[in-house]
């Protein structure tokens, strides 16, 4: 089975904390975008401490998966409202699940207790107790120092937390740190020591990662992961990819996914998965 153009596997919707978007528009654009399939992954950062914004990133979980059901089964069905009579488009439940230090062991079982779900996406959002994305997480910080911090904790969560299918936007701190934006600015050499080791614990328990468009729209130059850590994801054996949008809006939904896929095949990558029941499907690209 195979999709054209490439399924977004990084999104929100009104229940993330952070997006008031509505599931309808999602879907309505995706099929005026050609989208044959898509899978949602709404925020859960269990445990996240208190946020200069006051944003909740808890997850209703008791409204979430049983209303994701519902709209797959009629989507599925081709009884939705938000699609033509007796057409169909294949909707994937996933989650983006915000893992701490503190929290792998809580999270480690939680794909067996929601048995709906697809799709996990791992990020790591937290480090020192603030998400990056604050400026007040830069206040009187060196940002080499607080970058090479972010890696080593997402080191750990690799370590000790298995219960996923891709890690999440690998780089995401250099979104938001102070300083170059650019990818030929970006000195990611600095970090490979530990980011080699990441990702050879990634590859080593047979998960992937994503490439995230969500840096384009953003004012940045490149998708994540900066294009070194994706050769070098390659070269250590990585195969297992997705491509997420990382979008809070119906606007940048499957953002840039043509150069992304580009950049993909002109590094040897043959692939891209999507995912039911956590089991990954090759795609050939096109």
């Amino acid at each position: 089975m195979s999709y054209n153009p490439i399924p977004d596997y990084h999104l929100h919707s009104e229940f993330s904390g952070d997006c008031d978007t509505p599931i309808k528009d999602i879907i309505e654009s995706a099929r005026r975008l050609g989208l044959s399939s898509l899978c949602l992954t709404d925020h859960h950062d269990l445990d996240h401490p208190p946020l200069p914004s006051n944003t909740n990133f808890i997850l209703d979980l008791d409204n979430y998966f049983p209303t994701l059901a519902r709209l797959k089964e009629e989507l599925g069905n081709g009884t939705s409202e938000m699609i033509p009579s007796g057409d169909t488009f294949d909707f994937r439940i996933g989650i983006e699940q915000g893992v701490m230090p503190s929290t792998c062991e809580k999270l480690a079982n939680f794909s067996s207790e929601h048995p709906e779900l697809d799709f996990i996406i791992c990020s790591t959002h937290f480090v020192e107790e603030l998400d990056p994305y604050y400026p007040e997480f830069w206040e009187d910080k060196d940002p080499e120092s607080a970058y090479r911090k972010y890696f080593e904790e997402m080191l750990y969560t690799t370590e000790h937390f298995k219960d996923y299918c891709v890690y999440g936007h690998l780089d995401y701190i250099f979104r938001y740190g102070p300083g170059p934006k650019k990818e030929c600015e970006i000195n990611v050499s600095r970090y490979m020591d530990v980011i080699e080791a990441i990702l050879k614990e990634i590859i080593n328990a047979g998960k992937g990662i994503e490439i995230n468009t969500g840096s384009l729209y953003r004012g940045m130059d490149y998708a994540h992961p900066h294009i070194e850590i994706l050769k070098l994801y390659k070269e250590l054996g990585g195969e297992i990819l997705t491509f997420g949008s990382d979008t809070h809006d119906s606007i940048h939904l499957a953002y840039d996914f043509d150069r992304a896929a580009e950049l993909a095949k002109s590094l040897g990558f043959r692939y891209y998965c999507t995912f039911r029941n956590l089991k990954p499907d090759y795609h050939s690209f096109k």
